[in-house]
């Protein structure tokens, strides 16, 4: 593994802990000051916009918990791939979400791309349909 490559894989590692712990000023200073972001418009989600900062991607993590019902919150990592200053995350997520007790789930890739020890892409790729029905009410 070449240098790059195995600073790539600590930034992510670094990234995913502070994640999973939902430390948003670590991931502040993970994020670089400007950020590729990409994750597929829901209009129905309002976790999900566009983001360009660094602090408006680390703020997602916790406008999704505010969201969802935390202890159904689940993200798994089945492949972590690395190439230079791009990681590859291939998993499933899982949810509820609070205003319809209604759960998504599905697989996820996640594209990241670190730049001097700073995240400067985050593509996220996800079951949007699946989430996009668990934010839509039941009508009566």
């Amino acid at each position: 593994m070449t240098d790059i490559a195995a600073a790539t894989r600590a930034t992510v590692q670094e990234f995913l802990a502070a994640r999973i712990a939902g430390d948003t000023e670590r991931m502040v200073e993970l994020f670089a000051d400007d950020v590729d972001w990409l994750l597929a418009e829901n209009p129905v989600a309002p976790w999900i916009r566009p983001r360009t900062t660094g602090a408006e991607c680390a703020a997602q993590a916790a406008e999704l918990a505010a969201y969802t019902v935390a202890e159904d919150s689940r993200a798994s990592v089945d492949t972590f791939l690395v190439d230079g200053h791009d990681a590859v995350l291939f998993g499933h997520l899982s949810g509820t979400v609070s205003a319809t007790g209604k759960s998504f789930e599905g697989p996820f890739a996640l594209r990241l791309t670190v730049q001097d020890g700073r995240v400067t892409r985050h593509h996220l790729y996800e079951n949007s349909l699946s989430v996009a029905q668990a934010c839509t009410p039941e009508e009566a």
